[in-house]
């Protein structure tokens, strides 16, 4: 009887881990190199330990970027489970703006199915091109897309207009948008994307944090978030992670960034890659 009982909770514990989400993070961790302390690094990396595949925007495109990149996932690797990463180059944007992009994930969780990449289909109309990666979960593939848009002022939309493109375009598994879009998801540059199906997993969650609190709070747009299809990627959680709660001030919590990283929870659907 007892032998049967450890069967059956072990199927269980099987069943559960099979069908446990896969939580992804995307972070604007602002002008990530050798500005950010190892206490600030080891902030960083206690806030991202319980996701799975984290994406990160906006490490310095000199070589103290990789540096603080290698930082963090060493800090990642001494909180319980094994990390990989992967850095972009930098992306082709003018002088001043351009940037690396960064992915790190559990690699009991995920594997690359192939070599990431910044996208070159639309380079020349995009400043900070987005950087692309194919991963294998569980017998599936996802494609992660992050992307750092322009700033408010220089026009975003006029860049993230080309995505409705993508899906025609990277083919190899469900897409999922993520980053910091200076654009909250009702602008309607995101209408081509939503008539094909895509859809924001946050609405009216604010991700920015302001120069100091005023008496409405902290945070000041709705910029972060992931876009998705509801038939390809089941989503069954997303967040806000609200770091700044940590300091006293929120000057110190914007040496960390100015942006709150966001998160989902999300299953695949459909078939297993081939």
């Amino acid at each position: 009887m007892k032998f049967l009982l450890t069967l059956v909770q072990i199927f269980f514990f099987v069943v559960a881990f099979a069908q446990r989400p896969l939580t992804v993070c995307s972070w604007n961790i602002q002008n990530l190199g050798k500005s950010k302390s190892a206490a600030e690094i080891e902030f960083i990396a206690n806030t991202l330990r319980e996701f799975d595949v984290v994406a990160i925007q906006e490490v310095v495109a000199g070589p103290e970027g990789p540096k603080a990149v290698a930082r963090l996932h060493d800090a990642l690797n001494r909180k319980g489970f094994k990390w990989d990463y992967v850095i972009s180059q930098n992306t082709s944007g003018s002088k001043g703006a351009s940037e690396r992009y960064a992915f790190l994930w559990k690699t009991s969780r995920v594997n690359i199915a192939d070599t990431a990449f910044l996208d070159q289909k639309f380079r020349n109309e995009i400043e900070r091109e987005p950087f692309i990666i194919h991963l294998a979960v569980e017998g599936k593939i996802l494609t992660l897309v992050s992307f750092h848009a322009l700033p408010k002022s220089k026009q975003p939309a006029k860049e993230i207009r080309y995505f409705q493109f993508y899906p025609q375009i990277y083919t190899k598994g469900p897409l999922l948008f993520c980053g910091d879009f200076n654009t909250p998801q009702s602008h309607s540059v995101f209408n081509p994307m939503k008539k094909q199906g895509y859809t924001p997993a946050l609405e009216g969650k604010k991700t920015t944090l302001r120069q100091k609190c005023l008496n409405d709070g902290c945070l000041a747009s709705e910029y972060d978030n992931f876009f998705f299809r509801p038939d390809q990627v089941k989503l069954r959680k997303a967040g806000v992670v609200h770091f700044y709660e940590s300091f006293s001030d929120v000057k110190k919590a914007r040496e960390i960034s100015d942006h709150l990283p966001v998160f989902v929870e999300v299953e695949l659907s459909g078939s297993s890659e081939n």
